[in-house]
């Protein structure tokens, strides 16, 4: 049966050649999207649902939705976008028959006698056999006022009890206070379960499908309320209150089986914790806590007995921390199958028989595997990047520096595979966020660099999530300022090593990472040779005045700043004079993440200040480059831009 499936995929997206091992990787096997994603099985394991990402002989680009069937082999391609004005967000299986899956696309909201650019998404209901068309599972309110259910997707409980209902909470009734929804996927009948009152913004619901949390924040002074109510009890009571401009976060994660058990994540000592509440008298036990680092997943759950198994733990070898080991001899025979891997099953069928395996190492892209314990079978489906198949990728090596003030600074450095020890030319790539962080695995970015010859350094600067609460809180209203000095410590670290060229040093990166690479030009305008920026914000004064249009605004401010004099100092748009270095500017026109004219303004005004700059401007392009053509563009460009500053060569990117 597996030759079967590998026949029709190959039949519909073409043959992906790998390239020889002694060949160097042209540029487009790694921008382009992933050949397949986000595999899951059927809730019987007789049918597995996919995203492909394919581009046909007459260079159109498209993810498809597709289903096969292992017990006839047939294949259906449910649904198709080219991501240029909706796409396709996520999906999952309802039940055996239907799919739900979120559309998001860009849109227009009236404020005041303007329009702002937004995000906008929807849920669909699609049947697995092909018949009929998409439907809305809900329609989202309108009136002559305002223009409700920005959000229509937020799926709270899947009621695996009940395969014909799903809850969801839209602002139906109110302005950003979702209300609750009991709605059957198949007539689109809904019943309102709980109505959006008290400034909650977000609901919980238990494995049982009860509504039980409700989650108050305040936009205008960050008060934080969060509610809850015991299993069989229509009244709400404080469980937690806080300030979410002041005070540590607690987050909630859900229910156990049980229904009186609540999971919770809070601070102890600084870093994030993982908690176990019995709701009937409030008492609290720490299930997992780890010196110096965050607790940093989600829960997860055992498919046939519903209960909490585990947390996601990036710290642990597979991404878990079980505290349930009764598939833990399961789990290790798998680890041992492949023991230089990350190994993780991303989908189980309902009685857990059946499983998709997902296998990366950081010097190897993804690679799913169909799994059947009753047979004790594993076998290959597909991976993510083909045309990578036989290419050897580098290895990440983990390194810590100190930066100026004593701060130790995590991050990974990849080198390329016939490094030799002498000077390389070097590619600074801060992250996005700023609070996330970068991960140890494979990332298509750093591979298509070091590719090209370069020493990639991806430093966990200040800000950077997973490293405790002062870590964290060190980003707000200090963009430019310690962070980023972070980043200039971690490149003089390289060329104290020996592993920098010191006259060859650029700066990439996009979002967050973005503005810290033009930052860098402007701060060290010796160090850098060059900059690449994806999608930065250039101006965090524009940034702050745009958010004043949203519910959050005040919130954007405690963050980012508010003092005008002082973000003026912060932001690249008002410092270009300090610019020595040629600098590539790319955005998407259709960004509604950082707006595009964040870039457009700032090349403008390098133009008239004479400053050696390049603007590219994607069409339709989004904030996540999710259109093919686009991000080949934007690594075509960037590919060539580097070799000229890096490599002194003029020649056109492969």
């Amino acid at each position: 049966m597996l030759r079967k499936i590998t026949f029709t995929l190959v039949c519909l997206i073409g043959v992906a050649t790998p390239i020889e091992a002694s060949q160097p990787a042209p540029v487009s096997a790694y921008s382009r999207l992933p050949a397949v994603e986000s595999v899951k099985l059927s809730p019987s394991g007789n049918k597995v649902a996919y995203i492909q990402n394919v581009t046909l002989d007459s260079g159109e680009a498209l993810s498809l939705l597709s289903v096969f069937d292992f017990t006839t082999a047939d294949l259906k391609i449910l649904l198709k976008s080219d991501n240029e004005d909706v796409r396709i967000n996520w999906y999952r299986w309802i039940n055996e028959d239907k799919i739900a899956t979120s559309a998001g696309f860009a849109g227009n909201r009236r404020y005041g006698m303007s329009k702002t650019k937004v995000s906008e998404t929807r849920l669909m209901a699609i049947n697995v056999d092909g018949s009929g068309e998409p439907e809305l599972v809900i329609e989202p309110r309108r009136d002559l006022e305002n223009v409700h259910s920005q959000y229509a997707d937020r799926v709270i409980s899947w009621l695996p009890d009940d395969p014909e209902h799903i809850l969801m909470e839209v602002d139906y009734d109110s302005h950003t206070e979702p209300s609750v929804f009991k709605v059957n996927v198949n007539t689109k009948k809904r019943e309102r379960i709980e109505r959006g009152k008290r400034k909650i913004r977000h609901w919980v619901a238990d494995q049982q499908g009860n509504v039980r949390i409700g989650e108050r924040l305040n936009y205008k002074d960050g008060e934080v309320i969060i509610y809850a109510r015991q299993a069989g009890s229509e009244k709400f009571f404080a469980l937690f209150e806080y300030n979410v401009m002041t005070d540590p976060d607690i987050i909630i994660l859900g229910f156990g089986k049980d229904p009186n058990i609540l999971y919770y994540k809070a601070y102890l000592d600084g870093f994030l914790a993982l908690y176990k509440m019995r709701l009937n008298d409030q008492k609290s036990e720490v299930v997992l806590t780890v010196n110096n680092v965050d607790v940093d997943g989600g829960l997860v759950y055992s498919p046939t007995t519903r209960e909490a198994i585990g947390v996601g733990f990036s710290q642990q070898p597979r991404g878990v921390y079980y505290w349930d080991e009764t598939d833990a001899p399961f789990r290790d025979g798998l680890a041992a199958v492949m023991p230089d891997a990350s190994t993780s099953i991303v989908s189980y069928n309902d009685n857990d028989r059946r499983y998709v395996l997902y296998v990366e190492s950081e010097n190897s892209p993804g690679v799913y595997y169909i799994g059947d314990r009753d047979r004790k079978s594993l076998s290959p489906f597909t991976g993510q990047y083909p045309e990578l198949a036989d290419i050897t990728i580098p290895k990440n090596e983990t390194i810590t520096y100190k930066a100026r003030d004593g701060v130790t600074i995590e991050g990974f450095l990849t080198l390329p595979v016939d490094y030799d020890g002498e000077k390389l030319p070097t590619v600074i790539f801060p992250h996005g966020g700023p609070g996330v962080r970068d991960y140890d695995g494979f990332d298509y970015w750093t591979a298509a660099l070091v590719n090209e010859g370069y020493a990639v350094l991806r430093p966990n600067f200040r800000g950077s999530s997973g490293y405790g609460l002062d870590f964290a809180n060190a980003a707000d209203k200090r963009w430019g300022l310690e962070m980023q000095d972070d980043i200039t410590d971690g490149t003089r670290w390289l060329i104290e090593k020996g592993i920098a060229d010191p006259e060859r040093i650029c700066m990439v990166g996009a979002s967050y990472g973005g503005y810290a690479s033009a930052m860098a030009l402007v701060k060290e305008p010796e160090l850098y040779q060059c900059g690449v920026i994806f999608a930065g914000v250039m101006d965090l004064k524009r940034l702050v005045q745009h958010y004043r249009k949203f519910i959050n605004s005040r919130l954007v401010k405690d963050q980012i700043g508010d003092d005008y004099d002082d973000l003026e100092q912060r932001s690249p748009y008002y410092r270009i004079n300090e610019i020595k270095a040629p600098m590539l500017l790319i955005h998407g026109e259709s960004d509604r993440v950082v707006d595009v004219s964040q870039s457009q303004e700032m090349f403008y005004e390098m133009e008239d200040e004479n400053k050696p700059v390049e603007y590219v401007e994607l069409e339709n392009g989004t904030h996540y480059l999710t259109i093919q053509r686009n991000r080949n563009k934007l690594f075509e460009t960037m590919t060539r831009f580097l070799r000229e500053h890096l490599l002194d060569e003029k020649k056109p990117a492969q």
